[in-house]
């Protein structure tokens, strides 16, 4: 192989880095869609479907991480190395963990996950009293119920199965597809050019903050996201922020099925 074979085969497979303009015009395009979606599309169309409000804010929210999964490939695209998976999978750490020391990957840090998962719950406990602040002080917004999923655990949806395929797309541009790759995998290997090493602590707060279709409720947004994205960092493995993401697609599977299966009283 010969010297400038092998400097475009290292260009081809290391992220570039974002200057601060770009990580917040990225930041900005997965987040006005998602505000536009939640504050304009959603309550002109709940008016004229006999869909619940509640689903049609789902299917709006999809709708937009879908968005994300098209502007994360936009962007790896415009790469060197485009969407070549060798180099794909590189340049947004698609690997097994690998120890923060050695580099070597190891199977067996993947257990970091738990204490990565207790934190964003302690984050989420932590961040009850701010939430109730927070509340206060955009009062002027008021959340509709649709908003609440807790609105979606009611007996009329009872074997309405497709739902149940919403959900798992959901899931899909949630904690993979959408989300994930565009925050962990596009964002993150890309942000230490300006944050250095505290590049996982900007990604969380990026992160937590659009989640604009969730305002009121944005400290909880930032605090229990903590994990994600440091355990996506220190051992440098996209699949580290699925699975520390992603866990909460299991207890959501698990409601929705209970609920559609009639179990839900």
């Amino acid at each position: 192989m010969t010297d400038s074979t092998t400097q475009l085969t290292a260009l081809n497979t290391t992220p570039r880095q974002y200057s601060l303009a770009a990580i917040l015009g990225i930041w900005a395009a997965a987040t006005l869609p998602m505000g536009v979606l939640a504050f304009v599309v959603v309550p002109a169309v709940i008016p004229h479907t006999q869909l619940h409000p509640g689903l049609v804010f789902w299917i709006a929210m999809v709708a937009g991480m879908i968005w994300q999964f098209v502007l994360a490939l936009l962007l790896l695209r415009a790469e060197p190395g485009g969407l070549h998976w060798k180099s794909l999978r590189k340049r947004i750490w698609l690997q097994p963990p690998s120890d923060p020391k050695t580099g070597l990957p190891r199977r067996s840090l993947y257990l970091w996950a738990i204490p990565a998962i207790a934190v964003n719950q302690f984050g989420d406990w932590l961040a009850t009293p701010l939430v109730d602040l927070w509340a206060h002080l955009v009062s002027a917004i008021p959340q509709p119920a649709y908003t609440y999923i807790q609105g979606l655990a009611d007996p009329q949806f009872r074997g309405q199965w497709w739902i149940l395929a919403l959900l798992i797309v959901s899931c899909l541009f949630n904690y993979l597809l959408g989300e994930e790759l565009l925050f962990r995998g596009v964002l993150l290997p890309r942000m230490a050019g300006v944050f250095g090493r505290w590049d996982w602590v900007a990604n969380t707060v990026l992160f937590g903050l659009y989640h604009v279709h969730k305002i009121w409720a944005l400290p909880a947004m930032v605090l229990s996201s903590f994990g994600i994205a440091w355990a996506a960092r220190r051992y440098r493995s996209f699949w580290m922020g699925v699975i520390v993401h992603g866990i909460d697609s299991v207890m959501l599977i698990v409601m929705t099925t209970a609920v559609l299966a009639g179990l839900v009283p």
